[in-house]
């Protein structure tokens, strides 16, 4: 998004747990609202880590033990007001933490999938590509996150955490249709909805 990728400190920000639409079958699709007060939603998709553990000042090489598996996450954004919160140094919550704003696929636990370090990442609407990456690029490994998250919160068994995204995010509509791939997770399938509220 036109910054530069650098290994500073990790910036979080956090979502409600009613934001997140859950996929119940693989195949599937999620429909969700297209929020009030934006003209530019944009997508975002990420590698979702779910904990079974929680903890504190959690070790990197520790952290590993603490994730119960993975699923393919959309971090929605309302990317016209996230604009106008950055430049007033304001918090992004209601950018970021708004009903539907966090579609997640199916979860795999990790005795199945194995701890996945590397596999494509890719994004889709209406069928023209987007978004593509490889988890092997992510500026700090899933295992750095946790850790350090932890030492700024306790974690907790359940807690999701969206991992961050590939360059290529963009503006979707009402009647798009996403549909967002990691390997070996599958697809999540995203309808947007019309308009809610005004």
């Amino acid at each position: 998004m036109g910054v530069v990728a650098e290994r500073a400190m990790p910036f979080f920000f956090q979502k409600s747990p009613d934001a997140v639409v859950a996929q119940h079958r693989s195949g599937d699709s999620v429909a969700i609202r297209h929020p009030s007060a934006t003209r530019d939603l944009q997508h975002e998709v990420e590698l979702v880590v779910a904990l079974g553990e929680g903890g504190q000042n959690i070790a990197p090489e520790e952290a590993v033990r603490h994730v119960f598996g993975y699923a393919i996450g959309l971090d929605m954004t309302r990317r016209d007001l996230q604009t106008v919160l950055k430049e007033r140094h304001w918090p992004w919550d209601m950018a970021k933490n708004f009903d539907d704003s966090a579609p997640i696929g199916v979860l795999h636990p990790i005795v199945e999938t194995g701890e996945l370090l590397q596999g494509r990442l890719s994004l889709t609407v209406n069928d023209v590509a987007r978004q593509s990456g490889d988890l092997a690029q992510m500026i700090w490994s899933v295992n750095e996150m946790i850790a350090e998250l932890s030492r700024l919160v306790k974690l907790a068994a359940g807690d999701l955490l969206f991992t961050g995204t590939p360059a290529g995010v963009g503006r979707v509509v009402a009647g798009d249709r996403i549909r967002a791939a990691i390997e070996p997770l599958g697809h999540l399938n995203v309808i947007i909805q019309q308009k809610n509220g005004f």
